[in-house]
């Protein structure tokens, strides 16, 4: 017996070696280290701010229900980038996609370079009225104080849009040709699905035979320090993937009738049976991006998360359990469910002749729409639930971390700033890069601004605002990635 408790003890022991070892030595330095630093362009930047508080306070709000869309809010934005930037409007041919989604084309001197893409999008989701008396400042208002710039598209997207036309036009006052072509695509209904602005643009690329080296849309941000756990310093998060996109509405009819004589299951408690069904039975988790973003990180975490990130051959289990404990985290290691609609009976006294419910899935990029489908009916197992599928699209293939896009980007941030981390990431939200596969392999997401959960809450929440000082800094990060790009372009 005492042979056996040694023997156990001594494989224990040698499990531990083996786990704390690894911790030691699996993770190595992947981040970029500069060799030089970039000196920041020095431009009138309150007149920059003005043009992004300007740009705000024209409501281009997209609705849902396109009976509601207002074409003389775009309309002023697109004559606003006119009147703003006179520069890029001399040199760039613009082209107007499907009406309101607008194109910008920057011609290289040298056709055997690839063209690369930049984008953000000019609308904004709605603001509830309910919630107009919490704003500090109203939603259009684009008000400038305390080192901030309030308003709805603050930071989702309409930094992008300005910020990259500030870029372009400095290059443009500093006489800089372009070698490489250089486009900018800004679509309008991106906040509702993006068909009628950044897939039509895609398709006239498509259409065009334009392939590009790389496309850079919104979509990663710095993490302030304390939102990569286990890491002290901050992340730039780069965008090589998103999730997609899938409603599943489920239907339930039945004859009805008064509800003095019910069937054993109404139709209502059929949808909820169905639903709990499915809260019950969640997606299996995957680790794969976790892993993908922290080797890029696992050598600046703190030791305990290096030796369980690097056996996960057998803490596996206790990395999912920590993970899926909170629903931030859980989200981006497996496919979500969530049901958001119901419907039922207009009268507390009538059985409903049709229940339905409306279930969202946010689709991991091992998952297929037909496979969510075919695990949704084996977990209900109800023949009477009938399901329909509509907005739906599958997540977007993994960009590589050593295209050209991609390095110019981190490599960008990092001699921004050496103490910021650079690593990819999988967008768990949805955006218009995803059109945009056809066109190129090489598809990133990033903005240049920093945030914590108070700042994240306020896109498409209270309170949107983004800090002047990143927006500056967006604005230098886009001026130097171009550059680099097109002005002394690295082959790609």
């Amino acid at each position: 017996m005492k042979k056996v408790g040694l023997s156990v003890l001594g494989v224990f022991s040698l499990i531990v070696i083996v786990a704390l070892v690894k911790g030691v030595t699996h993770y190595t330095d992947q981040q970029y280290h500069p060799k030089s630093y970039i000196t920041p362009i020095v431009f009138n930047e309150q007149k920059a701010i003005n043009r992004l508080a300007k740009a705000i306070r024209i409501p281009t709000v997209s609705y849902d229900d396109p009976e509601n869309f207002e074409p003389a809010s775009f309309n002023s934005m697109a004559s606003m980038l006119v009147d703003e930037f006179p520069n890029i409007h001399t040199a760039a041919e613009r082209t107007k996609i499907n009406d309101y989604s607008l194109v910008y084309k920057f011609k290289g001197s040298d056709p055997s370079l690839k063209p690369a893409l930049f984008m953000g999008h000019m609308d904004v989701v709605s603001v509830d009225e309910i919630t107009l008396d919490k704003w500090t400042h109203p939603p259009f208002s684009g008000t400038v104080e305390n080192g901030m710039i309030y308003g709805r598209g603050a930071i989702d997207d309409k930094s992008t849009v300005m910020a990259l036309m500030e870029a372009m036009e400095h290059h443009l006052t500093e006489g800089h040709t372009l070698k490489r072509t250089i486009y900018f695509a800004f679509g309008h209904d991106e906040e509702v699905g993006g068909k009628q602005g950044a897939k039509r643009i895609a398709e006239y690329f498509e259409q065009s035979g334009t392939k590009f080296e790389f496309v850079l849309d919104e979509g990663g941000v710095i993490l302030k320090p304390g939102m990569m756990p286990n890491i002290s310093q901050e992340v730039a998060i780069i965008g090589v993937a998103e999730k997609g996109f899938m409603n599943i509405r489920l239907v339930v009819e039945q004859d009805g009738g008064h509800s003095s004589t019910p069937p054993e299951h109404t139709g209502a408690g059929i949808i909820a049976q169905a639903i709990v069904k499915l809260e019950n039975a969640p997606f299996p988790a995957d680790l794969s991006f976790t892993n993908l973003t922290f080797d890029k990180l696992g050598s600046y975490a703190d030791f305990g998360a290096r030796v369980v990130m690097s056996n996960q051959w057998l803490t596996a289990p206790i990395v999912k359990h920590v993970l899926l404990s909170n629903s931030k985290t859980a989200a981006s290691i497996r496919t979500t469910t969530a049901a958001t609609m119901l419907s039922a009976s207009s009268k507390s006294n009538v059985l409903p002749t049709q229940s339905t419910a409306v279930v969202n899935f946010r689709i991991m990029p091992n998952h297929s729409i037909d496979e969510i489908k075919s695990y949704v009916e084996q977990v209900i197992d109800d023949p009477k639930v009938k399901l329909e599928v509509f907005m739906a699209n599958n997540a977007s293939p993994v960009s590589t971390t050593e295209a050209l896009g991609y390095k110019l980007l981190e490599q960008t941030i990092r001699e921004f700033d050496k103490n910021v981390l650079v690593a990819p990431y999988m967008v768990q939200g949805g955006t218009d890069a995803k059109y945009f596969y056809r066109v190129s392999d090489s598809i990133y997401r990033f903005m240049r601004v920093k945030v914590d959960n108070e700042l994240l809450s306020g896109m498409h929440g209270i309170d949107e605002r983004i800090p002047t000082d990143d927006y500056i800094k967006g604005i230098q990060l886009f001026h130097e990635l171009i550059y680099k790009t097109a002005v002394v372009p690295a082959l790609g």
